[in-house]
């Protein structure tokens, strides 16, 4: 039976689809690398100033800035409708309970390696977003937001005020998760440039897994 020409156009543009799809996550591969290669990986130290440094910090690692945008990324691509936008709320709630349980002085091994693994499982989220329903994603951003909470508590500067720190990097968080929800909106209408997007998200945190 000889395959009609609407048939045929069909298979070609389904085929194409793949191939951009593909190079978007080699390509997503390869600037992830390049990424973590750069010295913006390294956490760098701030001089003591409370606000001020609370605001800083997520831009002082690579991990947790990633982490921070990918969060708003799977809240706009997920599926589930309003329930995904809950995504940030849960990374905020559960980076503050970890955030006060660092500064006082809790101490959970390997959370550097939970830190950069969560990067790893938020880029996958990325890729897949589109199929993943939003009720999912709330629990594992609120355990994932407590982790990167640890990790900003335990490194308060010297002489800042808690407090301060505190209001500081959740600030900064939630500009983070806005400008990821405003990534996501636009990538969740071109799944290739999605996909590149999560290949780089997962390699990044891979990478530097690797580098600890």
């Amino acid at each position: 039976m000889v395959a009609s020409p609407i048939s045929r156009a069909r298979a070609l543009v389904s085929r194409v689809r793949r191939v951009r799809r593909a190079a978007a996550v080699v390509a997503g591969v390869v600037a992830g690398a390049a990424v973590v290669a750069s010295p913006a990986a390294a956490h760098t130290g701030l001089p003591a100033g409370g606000a001020v440094d609370g605001v800083l910090h997520p831009f002082t690692g690579l991990d947790h800035l990633l982490a921070m945008v990918a969060v708003g990324v799977v809240a706009a691509c997920a599926g589930g409708g309003r329930i995904a936008w809950l995504a940030p709320a849960g990374f905020v709630t559960g980076m503050v309970a970890g955030g006060i349980a660092g500064m006082a002085g809790a101490e959970v091994p390997y959370v550097e390696v939970a830190v950069t693994g969560s990067v790893v499982l938020l880029g996958v989220w990325i890729m897949t977003a589109a199929h993943v329903p939003g009720r999912w994603v709330v629990v594992p951003a609120l355990m994932i937001g407590a982790v990167h909470g640890l990790a900003h508590g335990a490194e308060l500067p010297l002489g800042a005020t808690p407090i301060a720190y505190l209001a500081g990097f959740v600030a900064a968080t939630i500009l983070l998760h806005l400008a990821g929800v405003g990534a996501g909106l636009g990538l969740s209408r071109l799944p290739s440039v999605r996909a590149g997007a999560g290949a780089l998200v997962t390699s990044a945190g891979v990478f530097a897994l690797l580098a600890l």
